[in-house]
């Protein structure tokens, strides 16, 4: 059977410890709420240097950014 919590009047829910040691999660670590369909996925927010290397090989040409945009 899955981990559970309960909803607390504040609207916290504490994660299971299995679920915590598993993931390698931390106090302090921020997460995003994604919507998906009557739930929610809850990933934690990836760390800069992770995201380092990511886009090594991508085409900059024709790129965007924000003060393009009207």
């Amino acid at each position: 059977m899955a981990d559970t919590a309960t909803l607390s009047s504040k609207f916290q829910i504490s994660i299971p410890k299995g679920v915590r040691n598993q993931q390698q999660w931390h106090a302090g670590q921020e997460f995003v709420f994604l919507p998906k369909g009557k739930g929610v996925l809850v990933m934690p927010v990836p760390e800069f240097d992770d995201l380092r290397g990511l886009a090594k090989n991508a085409n900059a040409q024709n790129y965007r950014d924000r003060k393009d945009r009207h």
